[in-house]
């Protein structure tokens, strides 16, 4: 199963749900997939879906996942690595209104660097990316990781 997940941010991420949706319309994707779309306004049609799980929920389907599709928040990353599933990271984009600055594109390339996820910057690219996670093995996630220092002086640096 492949679990798709676009977080609780209030503007919507229709370009990831509707590409991952048309690629099992397509037979593309031949697996189930589920797909947490929070405020996106595109309804799935090939795929089972919801508005928002609680924490606990989303850990048990990640668990049960083969592979995790997410948006570039940071708590939907590293769930999912905890547990040591591959991981693909399509970040938010402001210049698509879908999201107010690019910080997921900052959090997605060092993430990238440090080889614990595979990023998708293009949306054509998802079908590739796919294909690459069926075989990729991400770096454990340490305690303390570049990008959590990253998130931690960002934070900071806007109080």
């Amino acid at each position: 199963m492949i679990f798709v997940t676009v977080g609780t941010h209030y503007q919507a991420f229709d370009r990831l749900i509707k590409t991952v949706d048309d690629l099992v319309g397509k037979n593309k994707i031949k697996e189930d997939v589920i797909i947490q779309i929070g405020h996106s306004n595109y309804i799935p049609k090939n795929c089972k879906w919801f508005m928002f799980i609680t924490p606990k929920e989303f850990l048990k389907i990640c668990k049960k996942s083969n592979i995790v599709i997410t948006h570039g928040g940071i708590g939907s990353i590293v769930i999912p690595l905890q547990i040591k599933k591959p991981v693909i990271v399509v970040p938010r984009n402001k210049k698509f209104g879908e999201h107010t600055d690019d910080h997921q594109l900052q959090i997605t390339r060092e993430l990238e660097k440090e080889k614990k996820i595979i990023a998708v910057y293009d949306i054509s690219q998802l079908e590739k990316a796919l294909q690459k996670a069926k075989k990729f093995s991400p770096v454990k996630l340490k305690k303390k990781s570049k990008v959590l220092n990253l998130i931690e002086n960002f934070i900071e640096s806007n109080l």
